[in-house]
């Protein structure tokens, strides 16, 4: 068990909250997404309800800095029941004064029109999953919604929320780098301050994995990551994180905050958690199934179907792979307050110095980063570094 030293134990917590349902399966997606044609909306507001209400017991004094609504697609979900799930959060927990709550949505017109009704509920901050703004691009990946609504749904969602993003998918078969720059400067006309950006990849038990659609050569998906950098970085919309970008002070503080290596409560089916205390860190996985979810909550109270202590070396090298995505790197305050033990503890010291005299990582005021070059080749960077690998 990781044990922490006196007064570590975390006093920041994040909730996130699964909607498991969608209006149909897009083929590239390996996400706990289901479609189905009835929803009790009643019901799993309840099973929602529950299942948070189960963990605000274990986290009492805890100070909540975001809520995340993803899925699925959360904006199937009945506005009543974010407001019911924000007012819980509200209420069981003490909340930042900026509390920041996001929610996911595709920008079909039939989900714009539920943006206004999803502020009201308490929502600040709306993600839309654009995902291109080519309208063959779109029918291949799947997506119901058109290059038209796209940009309709970010106009109106500028004007209703204070933050919003959305993403973009690259990499696709055949597309090539005039396209993709293309696209770029399009998103451009219309991002905010955020925008999430990601190599398209054939996972395991998808339809494009089931068809043979193939991944874009490495090659040609390292050229168009250096196209995306250069051009989003000279927009003003520097790379925080692998695949997010922002203009500074306006990054998804939810992500950051478990990149970071903070505790977040994970609530619906197949939700992933970490909760520490000062005897040490557990991860948590909720029962994948929908139906199966609900009907543990309903029995229960909740629906944890594993939940893991890490030892020391596992919590560690678990906050060095996700400190790792971040342009600010792993800071070694944190680190050692979270772990208890100096990054130093954890690395080889003849390959540290070896991947930095080669560009991969580098030392910083406050800690060690992946440099952009290192970033391409993250998990052989990770391989040589970690001393237990």
């Amino acid at each position: 068990m990781a044990v922490l030293p006196d007064n570590h134990a975390p006093t920041e917590l994040s909730v996130y909250i699964h909607w498991p349902f969608c209006a149909s399966k897009c083929p590239y997606c390996d996400f706990n997404s289901h479609v189905t044609d009835v929803i009790d909306h009643a019901r799993w507001r309840r099973g929602l309800l529950a299942e948070l209400e189960h963990f605000v017991g274990e986290t009492k004094g805890r100070a909540v800095t975001s809520v995340f609504f993803g899925g699925g697609t959360p904006s199937l979900m009945e506005p009543e029941t974010a407001a019911a799930l924000i007012a819980a959060v509200k209420s069981n927990w003490h909340t930042a004064d900026d509390l920041e709550v996001t929610l996911e949505a595709n920008p079909s017109t039939a989900e714009a029109g539920l943006f206004q009704a999803f502020s009201d509920a308490g929502v600040n901050r709306m993600s839309l999953g654009v995902q291109s703004f080519r309208d063959e691009s779109l029918k291949f990946l799947g997506r119901g919604h058109s290059a038209g609504e796209a940009i309709n749904a970010i106009t109106l969602a500028s004007q209703i929320f204070p933050r919003i993003s959305f993403d973009l998918i690259y990499g696709l078969p055949d597309q090539t780098p005039q396209q993709w720059r293309e696209e770029l400067t399009a998103a451009l006309d219309l991002a905010g301050d955020h925008l999430s950006v990601y190599q398209l990849t054939i996972e395991p038990g998808t339809d494009f994995f089931r068809d043979g659609v193939p991944a874009a050569p490495e090659d040609t998906g390292a050229s168009l990551y250096e196209i995306t950098q250069t051009i989003l970085e000279g927009a003003g919309l520097a790379a925080y994180e692998i695949s997010n970008h922002a203009r500074a002070g306006f990054e998804c503080r939810h992500n950051l905050d478990i990149w970071r290596g903070g505790d977040y409560a994970g609530v619906g089916p197949g939700a992933h958690g970490r909760l520490s205390s000062s005897s040490g860190t557990d991860t948590l996985y909720q029962v994948h199934s929908p139906e199966r979810w609900l009907s543990k909550v309903e029995a229960d109270g909740h629906a944890t179907a594993k939940r893991l202590t890490l030892g020391a070396n596992e919590r560690a090298e678990e906050i060095l792979m996700t400190g790792f995505r971040l342009r600010e790197g792993v800071q070694a305050v944190q680190f050692e307050r979270l772990t208890g033990m100096e990054i130093s503890a954890l690395t080889d010291e003849s390959k540290l110095r070896q991947l930095i005299e080669g560009g991969f990582l580098e030392h910083t005021e406050t800690g060690l980063c992946v440099t952009a070059a290192g970033r391409l080749c993250l998990n052989e960077v990770l391989r040589q570094l970690l001393v237990t690998s």
